[in-house]
C-alpha cells in the first residue's frame, strides 16, 4: 500500500520529466505547449487536454507582435474568442519549454484556453491562446430577454443621460412574445444574409414587421447591434448611443421583446435586435 501511494506522489514529475526526454532539443514551440500541458508542468498544475493548432490564431499571434492586444488580434484576424491570452518569450527554440515552464505555466496549461497560434520573429516568439466564443443556445433566449428587461428597466426608473438629451423616471417596460418573434425573425434574417439595417431585403421597416403579425401599435422603435457577446455588452453599448439611448428611455414605450441570431460565414458574432412598442389600448 505503502509503494502504491508513493507512486502516486511521484507519478507527475516523472511522466513530465519522461516527455520532456522524448522532446527533441529542437522541439517546435507547439510541441512545449503540448508537454507542458499534459503533465501539468511537471506536476504543479492539474493536467490539461492538448491545444488545438488554429491558423487564424497565427494572424493573431503576428498581429499580437506588431502591437495588438491578444484579445484585438483575435478578432483582427477573424476568431470571435471567448477569453484570449498572448505570451511572449525571448530565447533560443531548444529552450522554448524552460522558458514557458518559467513564465507563463499558469497560462499555456489553462483548461479556459482550447486553441493556439504562433508566430516567430528571431529568437522572439508570440503565442496567443484562446477558446471560441459559442453563441448562446436558443433555449437561453427568455432568460436573456428578461436579464436585458431587467437592464432597461433599472435605467428608465432613475432616468438617463442620451447624448446632450436628459431623460428623467420613465415607467417600467415588459416583455412582449410577440415583438420578441419579430426581433428573432430580423435578427436570423441579418444573420443568413449577412447584411446589418432596420430595413430588411424585403423593404419593410420595423413598424411594418409588427403590424405584418398583426400587432396593434402607435409606436414601434427599433435598436439592433452586431458583435456583443452578452446581454449586459448590448444593453451598454445602447446606452453609450445618444439614438438608441433615446428609444429605451422615451417613456410612451410600454413592450419590449430581445432577440439575438448567430451570424454565418464571415460574420461570426451575435446579430442582436431589440423591438419596442407602445400598443394601441
Amino acid at each position: 500500500m505503502n509503494r502504491v501511494s508513493y507512486w502516486r506522489l511521484l507519478s507527475l514529475p516523472f511522466l513530465f520529466s519522461a516527455l520532456l526526454a522524448i522532446v527533441p532539443a529542437q522541439a517546435d514551440t507547439l510541441s512545449a505547449v503540448q508537454v507542458l500541458r499534459a503533465g501539468g508542468c511537471g506536476g504543479v498544475l492539474p493536467a490539461a487536454q492538448p491545444v488545438h493548432h488554429n491558423p487564424l490564431l497565427d494572424r493573431a499571434a503576428e498581429q499580437w507582435a506588431a502591437g495588438l492586444s491578444p484579445e484585438a488580434a483575435a478578432k483582427r484576424s477573424g476568431y470571435e474568442a471567448q477569453t484570449a491570452a498572448g505570451v511572449h518569450i525571448t530565447g533560443t527554440e531548444s529552450s522554448t519549454i524552460q522558458l514557458l515552464r518559467r513564465s507563463a505555466c499558469r497560462t499555456v496549461t489553462s483548461q479556459a484556453l482550447q486553441d493556439i497560434g504562433v508566430y516567430h520573429r528571431g529568437l522572439d516568439t508570440w503565442l496567443v491562446l484562446a477558446s471560441a466564443y459559442v453563441a448562446p443556445a436558443r433555449s437561453r433566449a427568455p432568460v436573456l430577454a428578461e436579464q436585458a428587461l431587467r437592464l432597461v428597466n433599472e435605467v428608465r426608473a432613475r432616468g438617463a443621460r442620451c447624448g446632450e438629451r436628459s431623460f428623467g423616471p420613465a415607467p417600467p417596460m415588459r416583455l412582449s412574445e410577440t415583438l420578441a418573434s419579430v426581433a428573432l425573425g430580423h435578427a436570423s434574417d441579418m444573420a443568413e444574409h449577412n447584411y446589418f439595417e432596420h430595413v430588411d431585403q424585403a423593404g419593410r421597416a420595423p413598424a411594418d414587421r409588427v403590424r405584418a403579425v398583426g400587432y396593434r401599435e402607435t409606436l414601434v422603435g427599433e435598436n439592433i447591434a452586431y458583435g456583443p457577446q452578452s446581454v449586459e455588452e448590448v444593453v451598454q453599448g445602447w446606452l453609450d448611443s445618444p439614438g438608441h439611448c433615446e428609444n429605451m428611455m422615451d417613456a410612451r414605450f410600454a413592450e419590449m421583446g430581445l432577440a439575438y441570431a448567430a451570424g454565418q460565414a464571415g460574420r461570426r458574432g451575435l446579430f442582436w435586435v431589440q423591438l419596442l412598442a407602445a400598443p394601441r389600448v
